[in-house]
């Protein structure tokens, strides 16, 4: 019973393809990022009619985001592989609770982001001057920029938390999720450069994932 419980266990274990989750979800993410700053540079001072010359651009920004979010959530499914048995309760719970959080959120903000450019490409004149505009992107900031970046703060320490009581990831990669998660707590809103911090710190425990991964694949003997 206990070999054909491992045989089932082993059959149905993590895809190698899905190691390279946190990568994608961190480059589909700053790509989105990166074409919404270009484009908006200053949601103060930018006019409805300026973002809207730039709706099909994007629109393409806002595609990429439900994308990342899928890709997020296999980055979570790898972690909890990765931990096994070794998974606290308590911090589990909050690393599951914050990462669901911060993918709704992000979704959430990338939904009325996507309706307001739509309204501006190809509704009329009076969405320019109603406030539809300054509505929508007053929740989207407030959504998207200080709400889910500060859930992904708690998201980091409750990771680093993880990290430090296993051996999972380098011990300094633990300390440099707290030192960044306290930046986000402390600062969302304030930059748009902090939205990429996230993102950055996946891709780099993304990378170490692969790597253990790769070792021990070359490493694992032969049957």
């Amino acid at each position: 019973m206990a070999q054909e419980h491992e045989a089932i266990r082993q059959s149905i274990r993590t895809p190698r393809a899905a190691a390279v989750a946190g990568v994608l979800f961190a480059l589909l993410l700053i790509s989105s990022e990166v074409l919404i700053w270009r484009y908006v540079p200053s949601v103060s001072t930018v006019a409805p009619a300026e973002v809207a010359r730039h709706s099909r651009t994007l629109a393409l920004a806002m595609t990429l985001r439900p994308f990342s979010g899928i890709a997020f959530l296999w980055f979570m499914g790898v972690v909890r592989n990765r931990l096994g048995n070794l998974e606290d309760q308590f911090f589990a719970t909050v690393f599951l609770g914050s990462g669901l959080l911060y993918v709704a959120m992000m979704f959430i903000s990338g939904a009325v982001a996507s309706a307001a450019i739509g309204i501006l490409a190809f509704g009329s004149d009076v969405s320019l001057t109603s406030g539809t505009y300054d509505l929508a992107r007053a929740v989207v900031h407030a959504i998207g920029t200080i709400y889910a970046t500060k859930m992904a703060g708690v998201f980091m320490i409750s990771t680093s938390t993880i990290f430090v009581q296993t051996p999972v990831v380098p011990r300094w990669m633990a300390l440099l999720g707290y030192a960044l998660a306290l930046i986000l707590l402390l600062s969302a809103g304030t930059s748009n450069w902090l939205a990429i911090v996230f993102p950055l710190w996946v891709l780099i425990i993304s990378g170490v994932l692969i790597q253990d991964r790769s070792s021990a694949a070359h490493t694992a003997p032969s049957n």
